[in-house]
């Protein structure tokens, strides 16, 4: 495998787990009791957006390294 289209496949694996990952702990406003004028009782009161990209990181270099692994051994 080249390295481009490593790279392709795993920036692919990263945006289908950041999609997996984003639902896990959000509280929505209306959970929570807050509200901010303005804003729909829906939204999220914390996202914990850094540490979701960094578990998402770690989630993809796993199923890449499975996915190298299992098609390249």
């Amino acid at each position: 495998m080249t390295w481009p289209l490593g790279l392709a496949i795993y920036f692919t694996i990263w945006w289908v787990s950041l999609f997996a990952v984003l639902p896990f702990g959000v509280r929505s406003q209306h959970e929570e009791g807050e509200y901010d004028q303005g804003t729909d009782p829906g939204a999220p009161v914390k996202a914990h957006l850094l540490y979701k990209m960094l578990a998402t990181t770690v989630l993809s270099g796993l199923i890449f390294a499975g996915f190298y692994w299992y098609a390249f051994m």
